[in-house]
């Protein structure tokens, strides 16, 4: 585990939970599961905190922070798949962009092509061999100093499509050099955040809203001054 992460408390992260469910507040830099490097993941410390072994329902972006959400059993794990595949699960998305969209709202639709060596994503508007489509909607939120924040409604679920939608339209997030911001983070980060999800419950079928507070970060922290109802504590 990177010295980042020595001090984590995963207990502290735990946003929701149950025995269908689990859902946490992923910091930036900590993986949603194991990959080639030898870091422990959110999912090797979610099961541990779980005493059990967790499915993960979706995942979110390493040097992004915000909600993720496991599932303990397998009826569980298929509820919320299909929810997704109806898209009946709302994701919602906080990014601050370095410049500020020409429209306050809108919907993008873009076709994404991934190149897996690079790890990296296009958006394209015209359809290409092997582009996905992708659509989102955001909202502008407001502005300090020289950042700009949107609210995104994800309404598809490709890789890196945020990313790569809001670099198409000329808004790079901060910190993401991948899509073209000028310097990345001191940590390592990007200023996107999964800020909510809401979805059925898989044995109620009530709806659940998870919010995940943002960021400690001097950005986020003066964005939520400007707009004390970022905090879930406000609401």
């Amino acid at each position: 585990m990177s010295e980042q992460f020595t001090e984590l408390r995963i207990g502290d992260l735990v946003l929701y939970k149950n025995n269908q469910l689990i859902a946490f507040n992923k910091p930036s830099g900590l993986g949603v599961q194991p990959d080639k490097t030898d870091s422990k993941s959110l999912l090797d410390l979610a099961e541990i905190y779980s005493h059990s072994k967790l499915n993960v329902v979706h995942r979110l972006d390493r040097p992004a922070s915000g909600v993720v959400l496991f599932a303990k059993t397998r009826t569980s794990l298929v509820s919320i798949n299909e929810q997704f595949r109806e898209r009946r699960v709302a994701k919602t998305y906080l990014a601050v962009v370095q410049n500020r969209p020409e429209k306050d709202e809108d919907t993008l639709v873009h076709f994404i092509t991934k190149d897996g060596r690079k790890n990296l994503s296009s958006a394209k508007d015209a359809d290409l061999p092997q582009g996905q489509k992708a659509e989102l909607s955001y909202t502008y939120r407001g502005s300090i100093d020289r950042y700009h924040l949107l609210e995104v409604q994800l309404i598809t679920g490709r890789h890196h499509q945020i990313r790569a939608q809001l670099a198409a339209i000329g808004c790079p997030i901060k910190g993401d050099t991948k899509y073209g911001f000028a310097r990345s983070n001191r940590d390592r980060s990007i200023h996107l955040h999964a800020w909510k999800l809401a979805f059925d419950h898989p044995v109620s079928g009530e709806r659940v809203t998870i919010q995940a507070p943002l960021p400690p970060d001097p950005v986020w922290n003066a964005f939520l001054e400007a707009d004390p109802s970022l905090n879930p504590a406000a609401e």
